[in-house]
């Protein structure tokens, strides 16, 4: 007696993950096309950047400080820190 194999045809199997990955695609073409209304830029779902909660547009790059930037803003606010040390205390 003859052995049957009840596993599908090689065509048909490269025609199914075609056809899935075709709606794949359509699925995330959607699924960006909701996050550019919504405003988020690929982060985390559920979770908004400071950036993107305030912007309509959404397709800006992120922004980057540079070291210098970063050590004049911590300056800065090591000096309204001690101003406000100096009033209260």
């Amino acid at each position: 007696m003859a052995r049957t194999s009840n596993t599908p045809h090689r065509e048909i199997l490269e025609a199914a993950l075609q056809g899935l990955e075709a709606q794949k695609e359509k699925l995330d073409e959607q699924i960006s096309q909701v996050r550019s209304l919504l405003g988020n830029r690929g982060g985390r779902p559920g979770k908004s950047t400071a950036a993107s909660s305030g912007s309509a547009g959404g397709n800006r790059p992120k922004r980057v400080l540079s070291a210098e930037a970063r050590k004049r803003i911590a300056a800065a606010q090591k000096k309204r820190w001690a101003a406000y040390r100096k009033s209260v205390g």
